[in-house]
């Protein structure tokens, strides 16, 4: 055990553990993780500090805790800490301490993991490039140099959370920490200095003397105590390396991340449901979630490269904080479920029996007091008919586990979503109007470098990365020719042939653009490789008699984050060629001349991104904005959105290029980039194993149009500055900022449970668009009625859930009044609306849903229960309805023309209390 008392005096010593009353005990068996002697089952979460801001950090964490979450676990960012060496930064969204302790008052345990290489799709996988440039290092093996370096910022982290008392063992949230990650994979070309770095890095870590265990993540060679864990979409069949070790699951990939390109990822929650299920029923105690909330990849931190700048990853919280249904409440019922069994779990014996191929029952006994809880999985794509005598018979839906207390009783089924489905949609809020943005505009200053002149110069072509230090994605390259009239009669049909390793290329030649080349091109075919993001760049050049001046461009979209040897990919046009061709044969090699460098724009260097920059008069304004023009950085001013929902911007339209709002990074952004038009599937069959282009979605779109602008980075007084750089060429007129919310809900849940549904953002369910309980055919949007159906279906819905926030429908014949039919298990589809949330100072004052559920009854206006239009604007006094929005089967539309409307006044009870009732009549279908 890593703490034997509540009373043990620790040494306060800098390199000693500090102890205080509020101690708690962490230990583990192979059936447990034990905290303060009490044997769990641990459900983590992945959620990331610097993917998110301080401000959104307590909610998070209160829908985490809310969904059934025991932990939070976050890698430390080594390059976001220690930017420059030696020199340390946790201000902001990299306050681990404030991040730690907000976690543990939302009755959060954490896991720890230092790393400090953390991969995490994070650029040059979270390593500062400074590291990388120290001479004679070797990263990520047996170097003195390097394991330096990662002992001393290892012992910052947590001497950082010692003073702070994070801990367990001091009553802080710590529960384990990770030293390492992922080495397995990776680790067969380092050979004997890999295994030996294994052992110092376990020596190492074992050393910092934290109270907590140790954990390394697909590490099978792990040396005691270290336990080592699994990573993947299915960790059932891992065994750890130690039989007194528990079988924990560090990393279960609830989605996918997505490339500039590519569709958008989708893991089921039916399958993902189905992986920690088997996991648990197999014997796992710790099941963490990668992630839980994914967030955004601000600033230049994305990696791959080519790593979009939303990280929502598909997660249970979705990139702005938002409950992604029915994702968030179907493992928040799975892990409910298995808690009910938690004693048993981690305490009993247990029996298997197969009862065919993929198909297995798991008991778990308490011999002391006989109680049982069992496990039921189909692991086939058919559904299973299994008989347990005396504790029944079961249909167990393929590719699902059935949990079943007392082992005779269904709690859980994988399969069986019973949760609601939220359709999100990105809109105008109700309360603002559609505003034409005004924009002033500055050119890139290009001047001096299209001139050739640099800051320094090299008799070769320099490696990006460690030239840059990494503190931009640009470096130019610069050179000259001299040529006479002999030589350009003997050479024609001149081209210059320019070989980068990535990741964009413009070229220039005597002040004139030539041509641009990504690695990835903007039309979503993949030029990549594997991961070689080098490419050859050709173009016509034209020169003159005298000299010619190339300058080049190199950008990157990223740093590469994993594999072997990862750290020593080459960027931008190291080593070349670059060459002047004729004829189709080189005649001048310009690789070795002398080159000029520039390191970033002169627009990063003179802050245009600041709108208190001195520099920001260089912005002019003009009644036409240059449209299509690379290299040109653009302005505009903006309200803050009303409301409380995340905002977003909405890039249509641009290019290429980076977005600030007041300063703060929003990112990288790339619009025309367009995922294949290929590979989304009309439908998603849940069965059958998950990988990341599995159910996609997306197709044919741009991979991220939208752009999270966190509510913090927004100024109070409402008026905000929006920059736009943009390196390729765009039109910025139809830029516009949105909300993110929940429009439409849909829920599909069987008899026996309870269906909840809910809104976020202070919104109410406004309409029951669809409710029938029987057999309800079709899906969100299409629903219909089966062939039995209780005809008070809608009524019971509606009296339960209008005019609330959120609402609970036991699915029952009792509550529908349906008599139970033996060959159907009954289910209640149901489809409703949501509009804003009205306070006291608006019109409509609803206050009681039981006079306007009877409203909605005598078939009046925007409550009757088939109508599809909800006004979105209402004034006291008056009957004046300034726009309509439409809904039909998830499409949206702001101007509905063919409708007609009535505006009619009903009193609810009180002088001031009125209620806007519209009548709608549907030209198109009357």
């Amino acid at each position: 055990m890593f703490l034997v008392s509540h009373s043990i005096i620790c040494l306060h010593l800098s390199r000693h553990l500090l102890c205080s009353s509020s101690a708690t005990t962490v230990d583990y068996d192979s059936n447990a993780v034990i905290i303060n002697g009490e044997r769990k089952i641990i459900f983590a979460g992945a959620i990331h500090y610097p993917r998110s801001t301080p401000e959104m950090w307590p909610e998070l964490f209160q829908k985490a805790k809310e969904g059934g979450i025991d932990a939070i676990e976050t890698y430390i960012f080594w390059d976001r800490h220690e930017p420059v060496r030696r020199q340390y930064d946790f201000s902001g969204n990299q306050d681990i301490v404030k991040f730690f302790k907000l976690a543990q008052e939302a009755g959060l345990h954490v896991i720890l993991r230092i790393g400090p290489y953390v991969c995490a799709e994070w650029s040059y996988g979270g390593f500062p490039m400074w590291l990388h440039n120290i001479p004679g290092i070797e990263l990520r093996t047996d170097n003195e140099i390097y394991k330096n370096e990662m002992q001393i910022f290892t012992t910052k982290i947590v001497d950082v959370c010692k003073e702070a008392k994070l801990f367990a063992p001091q009553g802080g949230p710590i529960i384990l920490a990770q030293i390492e990650n992922e080495y397995g994979n990776v680790m067969g070309p380092y050979g004997d200095a890999g295994r030996r770095y294994v052992n110092w890095c376990a020596q190492m870590a074992v050393g910092q003397n934290v109270g907590v265990p140790w954990i390394m993540c697909q590490q099978s060679n792990a040396p005691q105590p270290m336990i080592n864990t699994c990573n993947g979409f299915y960790c059932d069949q891992f065994k750890p390396n130690n039989p007194k070790s528990p079988k924990m699951w560090t990393e279960n990939w609830s989605g996918w991340f997505k490339l500039w390109g590519g569709r958008d990822p989708y893991r089921t929650a039916e399958d993902l449901a189905f992986s920690v299920a088997r996991f648990i029923q197999n014997g796992g105690v710790l099941n963490s979630y990668y992630m839980y909330h994914g967030g955004t990849n601000f600033g230049r931190t994305a990696g791959g490269p080519y790593i979009t700048t939303s990280y929502d990853y598909n997660a249970p919280l979705d990139e702005y904080g938002n409950l992604n249904q029915p994702k968030w409440g179907h493992l928040k019922q799975l892990h409910a479920a298995i808690k009910l069994g938690e004693r048993i779990l981690t305490n009993g014996t247990v029996t298997s029996k197969n009862f065919w191929g993929g198909v297995d029952q798991t008991t778990f006994t308490n011999q002391g007091t006989g109680e049982r809880f069992c496990f039921l999985s189909n692991a086939n794509m058919e559904e299973a008919n299994v008989d347990l005598g005396q504790d029944g018979k079961y249909s167990l839906p393929a590719w699902s586990v059935t949990i079943l207390q007392d082992c005779n009783k269904e709690i859980h089924n994988t399969a069986k979503v019973n949760t609601q489905t939220s359709i999100m949609v990105k809109k105008l809020h109700e309360e603002d109007k559609p505003v034409q943005l005004s924009w002033t505009w500055a050119p890139e200053p290009m001047k001096g470098v299209l001139q050739g002149k640099g800051r320094f110069r090299a008799a070769e072509l320099l490696e990006q990365k460690e030239t840059t230090v990494d503190t931009t994605d640009y470096l130019w390259y610069m050179t000259s020719v001299n040529l006479n009239e002999t030589t350009l009669k003997k050479w024609t049909n001149v081209t210059l042939r320019v070989g980068t390793r990535g990741h964009t290329l413009h070229a220039y030649v005597n002040k004139k653009e030539i041509g641009t080349q990504f690695s990835k091109q903007a039309n979503g075919q993949q030029s990549v490789k594997g991961d070689d993001y080098s490419f050859l760049f050709e173009k016509p050049v034209t020169l003159t008699s005298g000299t010619n001046t190339i300058s080049l461009l190199s950008a990157t979209v990223g740093l590469a984050n994993y594999g072997q040897y990862y750290d020593k990919k080459p960027v931008g046009i190291a080593e070349g060629p670059v060459q002047l061709v004729a004829n189709g044969k080189p005649f001048m090699d310009l690789t070795s001349s002398q080159w000029s460098y520039k390191i970033g724009l002169s627009g990063e260097a003179k802050r245009y991104k600041d709108p208190n920059s001195p520099h920001a008069t260089k912005f002019t304004a003009s009644d036409n904005i240059p449209t299509g023009r690379a290299m040109t950085w653009y302005k505009t001013t903006f309200s803050s959105p009303s409301g409380t929902e995340p905002v977003v911007v909405d890039l249509l339209g641009m290019g290429k290029g980076h977005a600030w709002v007041n300063g703060e990074s929003l990112g990288r952004f790339w619009p025309t980039q367009i995922a294949d038009a290929k590979g989304c599937p009309d439908t998603c069959d849940y069965r059958g194993s998950y990988n990341g282009d599995k159910c996609a979605t997306n197709c044919g779109n741009p991979s991220q149009r939208w752009y999270h602008i966190p509510r913090s980075y927004l100024n109070k007084d409402g008026q905000n500055t929006l920059i736009l750089f943009e390196e390729v060429g765009g039109n910025p007129t139809n830029v516009s900022f949105q909300i993110v919310a929940v429009e439409t809900i849909c829920g599909n849940a069987y008899e026996g449970s309870t269906l909840e549904l809910s809104c976020e953002g202070g919104r109410t369910i406004s309409d029951i668009q669809f409710a029938s309980y029987g057999d309800p055919e079709g899906t969100c949007g299409a629903f219909m009625k089966g062939s039995f159906y209780a005809t008070r279906s809608a009524a019971v819905v509606e009296k339960a859930c209008v005019g609330k926030q959120s609402c609970g429908i036991l699915v029952s014949d009792e509550t529908f009044g349906l008599k139970k039919r033996s060959d159907i298990a009954n289910r209640l589809a149901v489809q409703a609306e949501f509009q804003r949330h009205i306070g006291e100072e608006q019109a409509l004052k609803i206050t009681n849903s039981e006079d306007r559920f009877n409203a909605r009854r005598q078939g009046r206006g925007a409550y009757r229960g088939r109508s599809r239009g909800t006004s979105s604007q209402f004034y006291n006094n008056k009957a004046t309805v300034e726009c309509f929005k439409c809904h039909k089967f998830g499409h949206f539309q702001y101007e509905c023309p063919s409708w007609d409307k009535e505006a009619n006044y009903a009193e609810l009870g009180g002088e001031e209390e009125e209620m806007l009732l519209m009548s709608f009549v549907d030209m198109n279908h009357a």
